[in-house]
């Protein structure tokens, strides 16, 4: 049984390249939600942001922690913009499919913002999720196709939140 998320943190090629080697991971697809534009391409995706459709096994990964890293490999902190890249397509998005999963979104970003580790509080958008339109053939996997191909996404070491304690309050 497999579970799937969409998340959005800035050009769709990095965070793909990053999440799809994490354990637990079975599938990953980009392409383009949030938007109003039916049918969006890379040239016509108008206010959509760059996404990643993740299909992962809940036994190996949790949703919470597949957060966790998503907060890690981007700057959830910087509005519209990861690195060089500027605009709405490059928003940082969590995109639920269940109440189970907004509600983990928000207590992530609470965690996250309490923590103090990050560079000021988290701009992330939590949104229902809507359609998302697949991104062109060579949009997929395109790291891996091009291994010297732009990316500003990176895992932070220091941006790891601590684990709780199963009898904290």
């Amino acid at each position: 049984m497999t579970e799937k998320a969409i998340l959005a943190g800035g050009c769709f090629w990095g965070m793909q390249d990053l999440i799809r080697k994490r354990p637990g991971v079975v599938t990953t697809r980009v392409g383009y939600t949030g938007g109003e534009v039916p049918n969006a391409t890379y040239r016509n995706h108008g206010t959509h942001a760059e996404a990643v459709e993740i299909v992962y096994d809940p036994e190996q990964l949790s949703y919470r922690d597949l957060l966790e890293f998503f907060f890690q490999a981007h700057d959830p902190t910087t509005k519209n913009r990861q690195g060089n890249d500027v605009g709405v397509s490059y928003r940082s998005a969590i995109f639920y499919l269940d109440e189970e999963q907004r509600r983990v979104a928000e207590d992530t970003i609470a965690d996250v913002d309490a923590s103090g580790l990050w560079p000021g509080k988290v701009v992330t958008e939590v949104s229902p999720a809507g359609p998302f339109w697949e991104a062109e053939p060579e949009h997929q996997d395109y790291l891996e196709k091009n291994p010297g191909g732009y990316t500003c996404h990176y895992v932070r070491p220091d941006w790891k939140l601590p684990r709780r304690s199963e009898n904290a309050t």
